[in-house]
């Protein structure tokens, strides 16, 4: 080994040890073999922070270089070639897995078109302002639909267990080229926070536009035209249509209208498990010293996270989209529809702490509820009806049903309610009868949650009803080869509508991976 190569080792190190750079270097060396006199520069390849079984440490992967070294650019915007003539391709859908794929379609140099029925990241915000503040409900431009899609509002997290699916190195190289910080290309559990990933999105499709991608917002896909088995056009709300050789479908989990228009077009849908439950939360300091015990507080953690699973009686039961530090919103799509999501700003530095708490949604629950689960569309309309109890039972304009969570497992009524970060408002409810046959196994899961960690369900902690819209209760059918929908040539699924991902990171590559295989075609 020569002098000036650079070694790269893993060392597992407390906090405060990390914190100190010397002391960061001299243990690195140590674990090369190495002195700490020889190491010029330590480069940060990747960290993550281990709190099991009650020791907090963090895992540093790093490159230890021995000659003078400093941090080459950031990634910059892919170079994309000007995109002449009419759009051969229309994406249906703004939010992350049309966004690149458009990205992808325009890299090889295929001309295409965004149609997204909601609203830019500016005025969406007027949206998102109208509802948290006073109950006034945009169908088309929410927290579920605009540019962006339901990520842009919603947190912004960027883990994935999809790893085989596509390139996640890919993704995020890019994310940071538009302005993301280059810090998530390092953590094991990158987030940008709901206050930066607007400017992000924004400067994607500036470069998108610039190249001669074209963006369509306030503009409603309601139909497909179909000759000879094959997409032709697409029909807009305002029944003007479009002609396209191809459509990228990549609507996200709530669009229940264009899954119907879609499968009366001729594609092959089929429903698949999803799960639904309620949302949890805590004060953020009980949640930091539940994990991180005497570290709670340190910079070199910043506000704990959670995540649990169960099993109640062969289902999974399991915390969903935790949100450090974050705050809970309306993220209802219908009139009449109670549903709740969470996010958190980039510092995590809120007084609470939410996650869904869901439960597996299979045949037997929607049997039990009185659907037919070999109905296809059986899981949306058991997402509906759930929604509407929810509605109906916090009192209408959108006010949450919710129950503190010790009363919840004893079986008593919350005489009163703690702060919650919620802005339109608790009532108290017997979630009982708003959850009806999904409460009693979210209910053996949080009895055992709380005698594992004491105070998980004291009497600060709450569940806000409901989260209902965790993934698609309904697959898109797509030909293993080709990514066309069966039954409907031309059409290409993509994303979480679809029923192939889960989150901003597996959207964005599943529409990388669509648009690659409709640009071949």
């Amino acid at each position: 080994m020569s002098s000036s190569e650079a070694v790269e080792v893993e060392i597992t190190l407390p906090p405060d040890v990390v914190a100190d750079p010397s002391r960061l270097r001299a243990s690195a060396a140590k674990q090369a073999g190495l002195r700490s006199e020889d190491i010029q520069a330590v480069e940060w390849k990747r960290r993550s922070i281990d709190a099991r079984r009650g020791r907090v440490r963090i895992v540093c992967r790093l490159r230890l270089h021995r000659e003078p070294w400093s941090p080459g650019q950031a990634p910059q915007p892919r170079a994309l070639p000007h995109l002449a003539g009419p759009p051969r391709v229309a994406i249906v859908g703004a939010g992350p897995a049309g966004l690149f794929a458009a990205w992808a379609l325009a890299a090889a140099g295929v001309p295409c078109a965004v149609y997204e029925r909601g609203r830019r990241v500016r005025e969406r915000r007027h949206d998102l302002a109208s509802l948290t503040q006073r109950g006034e409900l945009d169908p088309d431009s929410n927290y579920c639909f605009g540019e962006g899609g339901a990520g842009t509002f919603s947190d912004g997290k960027l883990y994935t267990r999809a790893q085989k699916r596509g390139d996640t190195r890919e993704v995020l190289e890019a994310l940071v080229a538009y302005g993301a910080p280059e810090k998530i290309l390092v953590e094991s559990r990158p987030h940008i926070g709901t206050n930066r990933l607007p400017k992000v999105i924004t400067q994607m499709r500036e470069h998108l536009v610039a190249a001669g991608v074209s963006f369509h917002f306030d503009t409603r896909v309601e139909d497909l035209r179909v000759e000879g088995g094959r997409v032709r056009k697409l029909v807009l709300a305002d029944q003007s249509e479009v002609d396209c050789e191809a459509v990228i479908l990549a609507t996200g989990h709530s669009a229940r209208d264009v899954l119907r228009f879609v499968h009366a077009a001729g594609a092959r849908l089929e429903a698949k498990a999803f799960a639904m439950g309620v949302r949890i939360e805590h004060r953020q300091a009980f949640v930091d010293d539940m994990q991180y015990g005497r570290w709670a507080g340190h910079p070199q953690l910043g506000s704990a996270s959670y995540r649990l699973v169960e099993q109640v009686d062969g289902r999974g039961v399991f915390s969903f989209c935790m949100c450090p530090g974050g705050f809970i919103v309306p993220a209802a799509t219908e009139a009449g529809g109670q549903v709740v999501n969470g996010w958190s700003p980039s510092s995590r530095r809120g007084r609470f702490a939410n996650s869904g708490f869901v439960v597996e949604v299979g045949p037997d629950t929607l049997k039990s509820a009185g659907h037919d689960p070999a109905g296809v569309f059986a899981g949306l309309d058991y997402q509906r009806a759930l929604e509407a109890r929810a509605y109906a039972a916090g009192g209408g304009d959108f006010v949450a049903p919710a129950q503190c969570i010790g009363d919840w497992l004893e079986g008593r009524s919350s005489r009163t309610l703690p702060p919650c970060s919620y802005p339109r408002g608790l009532k108290s409810v017997e979630l009982d009868e708003v959850l009806r046959e999904l409460a009693a196994p979210l209910k053996v899961a949080l009895e055992r949650f709380g005698r594992r960690m004491p105070g998980f369900a004291g009497p600060e902690a709450v569940a806000v009803g409901v989260e209902s819209r965790t993934s698609c209760p309904v697959r898109i059918m797509r030909e293993r080869n080709t990514l066309q929908a069966e039954g409907l040539a031309g059409l290409y699924p993509t994303g979480e509508g679809a029923g192939y991902a889960g989150g901003i990171m597996s959207a964005a590559i599943d529409g990388i991976r669509v648009a690659r295989a409709c640009a071949a075609s």
